[in-house]
């Protein structure tokens, strides 16, 4: 049996309002076993004293910890929790002072957000830029093999666009890593990984990044690093997990029923790994018809996917099921209102250094849609009958 959206559906309380929600990007919908998590433990909490917290908390985090580890196939030693990606970056790279040392070479993607990258622009390295394709967003492994020498220590790239879609050919990046260097290569996973089954062994990756919020989790990050092994390599002045004590409790109690909730996707898979990759399936051919529908529109361009300059094969490029759209003549904040009104929530593009470079701010903005594991086929056609009336 394939894929059963109608059952997914199900399980998310917040689709009986009518609205339809293709903003998985920003606002991902909270599966209904991940909301109750989040609430009992929060009781929890709030019903037993100071001192009886503290263990209860330990063993939160380590029941979170486990769930990340099962999610990715590693260990449990190898998974490190915090409240936001953004702070894990900052303090992985206050503790690679030690490992990128001074005049080391340290290459970055100009596909990702500042977020991203100036926390590493803070070591004392010499810094290398890995170009995307400004005709299809995507980005080339090829060009690793001259950024890459013997001096860089530090890797860091996202595995898939969280506006575009476009997959990174990570395994690819970081062969070619491997064969000139020891650097280590980090990886925020995180818009991949929301559609897709994680299978590290295959990446290869030094540490992997993930923000379970964007999968439909509560606002917990993690980084994942490939061996305990590694710890010692980091400063260890700078602790990379905060005591439990100073953990969202309440929030890390949902982290093991998001994983049941994505092991639930398919009620016939063995594992999460399979249940994920049957949604996988399903969002190939929806977004398939998602693209063939917009393309339809003559008003529409789908950023990185219509036009010359993406080449005749840029629909067939790796995916995941998100995109952006200008429409010729259309601002994008009237686009956004016209949907609105039709009850489709969707974005107006923030502000993204790949957006820029390939001309989006010069077309009057974009829409960016991100389809989530409850999305359908009448959705999408609902989608372009709304865009066909302002075409």
């Amino acid at each position: 049996m394939g894929f059963d959206v109608a059952r997914v559906r199900g399980l998310y309380t917040s689709l009986g309002d009518g609205w339809t929600y293709l903003n998985s990007h920003q606002i991902p919908q909270v599966p209904e076993r991940v909301a109750s998590g989040v609430a009992a433990a929060f009781r929890t909490h709030a019903q037993i004293s100071e001192v009886t917290s503290q263990p209860i908390a330990v063993d939160q985090l380590e029941a979170a910890r486990e769930a990340v580890a099962s999610l990715a196939g590693v260990d449990p030693d190898c998974v490190v929790l915090g409240p936001t990606r953004q702070f894990l970056a900052h303090t992985l790279a206050r503790g690679l002072g030690g490992f990128v040392r001074r005049k080391a070479g340290v290459v970055l993607s100009r596909a990702d957000a500042d977020w991203l990258t100036a926390p590493f622009r803070s070591l004392d390295g010499v810094f290398s830029w890995a170009e995307p394709d400004l005709g299809t967003g995507m980005l080339p492994d090829w060009q690793y093999e001259k950024l890459v020498d013997g001096s860089t220590r530090l890797v860091v790239l996202s595995a898939a666009h969280p506006l575009l879609g476009t997959v990174a050919p990570v395994g690819k990046i970081v062969d070619k890593v491997r064969a000139r260097s020891r650097a280590w290569v980090l990886v925020d996973a995180t818009t991949y990984a929301a559609y897709r089954p994680l299978r590290l062994d295959e990446w290869e990756a030094d540490i992997v990044m993930l923000d379970l919020g964007e999968l439909g989790g509560p606002q917990i990050s993690a980084l994942i690093f490939r061996d305990t092994s590694m710890f010692p390599r980091l400063d260890r002045t700078v602790p990379l997990e905060l005591p439990a004590s100073s953990l969202p409790h309440g929030l890390l109690g949902g982290v093991p029923n998001l994983v049941r909730h994505l092991g639930n996707l398919d009620e016939n898979a063995p594992s999460v790994v399979e249940a994920m990759g049957e949604m996988a399936k399903f969002h190939k051919g929806l977004f398939e018809h998602l693209v063939e529908s917009l393309e339809g529109l003559h008003a529409v361009h789908i950023v990185g996917i219509s036009g010359d300059a993406a080449g005749q094969d840029a629909a067939f490029l790796d995916r995941v099921p998100r995109l952006t759209f200008t429409m010729e003549g259309v601002p994008a904040d009237m686009v956004y209102r016209r949907l609105v009104d039709n009850r489709l929530i969707t974005t107006v593009s923030p502000a993204d250094p790949l957006l820029e470079a390939m001309g989006v701010t010069e077309a009057g903005g974009s829409i960016t849609i991100g389809l989530s594991p409850f999305s359908t086929y009448y959705e999408v056609d609902q989608l372009t009958r709304v865009l066909a009336s302002l075409a």
